[in-house]
């Protein structure tokens, strides 16, 4: 027999395969790259830089890939490439502004501030802090939330569970259509219906109304799809065993999504927690604090860092105060998330 005909043949599906330190080494070298392009051209943004650096990540990893591992295997690289870059691109200006923040808001902020309210202070003159707009923050989104959550709950509920026919139809399409209300839509529904109409005047409850309505459809839809998520199987079991149906959803469907359904709520009360329009049309805003939410104006964290930015000219005082307030509603709303993650891992079925 020939040389030819004892030599194995090559498996044309396995070809070579580029090192697991490959990727890394090809975003090095863009970054080099890149670094010199603008460099060259007089490019001064950060941003320019960075473009042209995700650009010849993408088209060098194709390249190199194509030309040692073939071209499906490049194709896979690339499209792996990509979903890298489009992740950076929203990561890195979300880090950029939580630096920032950070950076700017821990200047005055220190247990002073977290207890004392403006008081008598005026807005150039340091001191001062944010007792009472975290008072009315809470009074009001707690408000919100008593309101916003039977009837979401309950709404989501009727949609699985009942809802058959034109009606079910018409609350499904409404909503959608609260889904996509503008926050200044809301307040200004509220401010016609409780100040003008029914002489009411501002409060932290007409803004908790305001907030309802924005809280409501986020409520409906996250409910509903985690009672969507329990198995039919479920619930013909509890029905064949003679269970009325309202006993049912209460002892077997809830049970089952209640994990999700709380997620659900915390992230709509995150959502509502930082809205500026309703509480600048409804609650307006004090230096003082009125923990009476029914009567007279309220503060809150939002309406609190635009006056204190309003009132800064861009620097001073009441400039550190607006950013420290901003930082702890970023760190407020990260808490919520982190509450509801740890409930959905707590309550998640096993």
């Amino acid at each position: 027999m020939s040389h030819a005909t004892l030599s194995p043949k090559r498996d044309s599906l396995r070809g070579a395969t580029l090192p697991k330190w490959f990727a890394w080494a090809v975003a090095a070298a863009s970054l080099v790259l890149g670094y010199g392009i603008s460099a060259a051209a007089g490019l001064d943004s950060d941003i320019q830089w960075a473009l042209i650096a995700a650009v010849l990540f993408v088209v060098g990893s194709y390249a190199l890939s194509s030309k040692i591992e073939g071209s499906r295997q490049a194709k896979d690289r690339t499209a792996t490439s990509l979903v890298w870059v489009a992740f950076l691109l929203a990561v890195i200006p979300l880090a950029s502004l939580l630096w920032e923040t950070a950076e700017r808001g821990v200047k005055v902020l220190d247990g002073y501030f977290l207890t004392h309210s403006m008081g008598v202070v005026a807005d150039a003159e340091p001191g001062g802090g944010i007792y009472h707009a975290i008072l009315g923050t809470l009074e009001q989104v707690g408000l919100a939330t008593l309101v916003s959550v039977p009837i979401g709950v309950l709404t989501a509920i009727y949609l699985v569970e009942y809802g058959r026919g034109k009606l079910a139809k018409a609350v499904t399409f409404f909503v959608d259509v609260m889904t996509g209300i503008p926050s200044i839509v809301a307040g200004l529904f509220i401010l016609s219906l409780w100040v003008l109409i029914l002489k009411m005047g501002p409060s932290g409850f007409a803004g908790s109304l305001a907030l309802s309505i924005l809280m409501i459809p986020v409520v409906v839809r996250s409910t509903e799809e985690m009672l969507k998520l329990v198995p039919n199987e479920l619930r013909e079991a509890s029905l064949a065993l003679g269970v009325p149906k309202w006993r049912t959803i209460l002892k077997v469907v809830l049970p089952t999504s209640v994990g999700g359904i709380i997620t659900g709520v915390m992230l709509a009360i995150a959502r509502i927690t930082g809205e500026t329009a309703p509480v600048l049309l409804l609650v307006w805003g004090t230096d003082f604090i009125n923990a009476n939410p029914f009567q007279d104006p309220q503060e809150s964290l939002p309406m609190y860092i635009y006056l204190q930015w309003a009132n800064s000219g861009g620097s001073g005082a009441a400039f550190d105060r607006a950013w420290a307030a901003a930082l702890t509603l970023i760190a407020f709303i990260m808490i919520l998330n982190l509450v509801a993650r740890g409930i959905a891992r707590w309550k998640a079925p096993r």
